[in-house]
């Protein structure tokens, strides 16, 4: 195994004193702030000298490669993007406190999704369609790494899937705007201009989630081992467990305890790292 370190600010003190805790037997660097202990074993005090000094910390199999993956699948709402989107709609529409409320309790699965998107949808009935470009146009920003991952994707000819519990008024501009292969998420209705506090069609849930990634796998033809996914909610778990390396991003602790890795601190850019 190799102890991949990475974080804004990697200090050599702290490099030497994780390489001594993991009995590594060399230090590269990939690049300024990210560093690969090499023959490392997991050992007491890592994790928590990387949580003092802010850095991400991975133990990844010697002979993981780029080269083997042939699907990324992501998530959109804090994981893709810095926003819940339906929270910013729901602040054009005055009920943001009671709408965030609930979809925090969602992502930490304290309540069941289909539910909690129900009670969600409810509060925005009647609100003006044009707050779907505005969201977009004025509050939407893409996280940290965001572009420069999509782009080293691109570039090792690594397939792009959105799975979201989010809108397509959303989706399908990102997927122009990234050049994503595919998205798949909730269709808001819509009647005479304003949203009905409803969707159109099957509800993206977890299952739908787990579901989409599942057929796109299929008519890939590729393994599980071939995908490679990132999350941050509990309604993230279900695809997530249909990837050889799964990713909790800035995520929940649910989410954190039931993936390969976790990144806590640097951009979504570092899922990169973890391959030679």
């Amino acid at each position: 195994m190799h102890l991949i370190i990475q974080g804004s600010d990697v200090a050599t003190a702290d490099l030497k004193h994780l390489a001594r805790l993991c009995g590594a037997s060399g230090i590269g660097q990939v690049s300024p702030n990210v560093f690969r202990l090499v023959d490392a074993s997991p050992a007491a005090g890592i994790a928590e000298l990387c949580a003092q000094a802010r850095l991400d910390h991975a133990f990844v199999p010697a002979d993981r490669r780029l080269a083997d993956i042939r699907l990324l699948v992501m998530d959109m709402d804090s994981t893709l993007i810095t926003i819940e989107t339906i929270d910013e709609l729901a602040d054009m529409n005055g009920v943001k406190r009671e709408v965030a409320t609930i979809t925090a309790q969602a992502m930490r699965g304290e309540i069941e999704y289909d539910e909690s998107l129900r009670r969600r949808l409810a509060l925005l009935k009647g609100l003006d369609q044009s707050a779907l470009k505005r969201v977009y146009d004025e509050r939407l920003q893409l996280s940290p790494g965001a572009e420069r991952l999509l782009a080293q994707a691109k570039s090792h000819g690594i397939k792009t899937l959105l799975v979201s519990g989010g809108f397509t008024c959303v989706t399908d501009r990102l997927k122009t705007r990234l050049s994503l292969d595919s998205t798949y998420a909730n269709t808001l209705e819509i009647a005479d201009g304003r949203l009905t506090g409803k969707i159109v069609g099957r509800t993206v849930n977890a299952e739908a989630k787990r579901d989409e990634l599942m057929r796109m796998r299929d008519a890939m033809g590729i393994g599980r081992e071939q995908i490679v996914g990132v999350g941050d909610g509990a309604n993230d778990l279900k695809f997530l467990a249909e990837c050889g390396v799964s990713v909790a991003y800035r995520a929940k602790p649910i989410v954190r305890e039931q993936t390969t890795h976790a990144i806590n601190h640097v951009g979504l850019d570092g899922v990169m790292n973890l391959f030679n």
